[in-house]
């Protein structure tokens, strides 16, 4: 098993703006065959330091990251709103 992190500093970190963030990275349940699990959260300190949402999405294997980084729902709606929001962000991949 893979797990993928990538955590967002939105532009806008404004409550509305992280939850509908959040929201269209939780859409990807059911629509990205891939996934055998994903979470989202949420920042509540607010740091300087502090990104604004975490994504932690669990894969089979780099065959299924690989396909995963390249699914239509998840680059046509999640990573093209997240490329329009997001001010900065990291990732890690590593196996489970």
């Amino acid at each position: 098993m893979i797990k993928h992190i990538v955590c967002f500093k939105l532009k806008d970190n404004s409550p509305e703006s992280i939850k509908k963030a959040a929201d269209i990275l939780r859409s990807m349940e059911g629509n990205v065959p891939q996934l055998r699990g994903i979470e989202v959260g949420e920042d509540f300190l607010h740091s300087p330091r502090s990104y604004d949402i975490i994504l932690q999405v669990q894969l089979d294997d780099e065959a299924a990251l690989d396909a995963y980084q390249n699914d239509e729902y998840h680059c046509s709606v999640v990573k093209e709103y997240m490329h329009s929001v997001a001010e900065a962000s990291i990732a890690v991949d590593y196996y489970m």
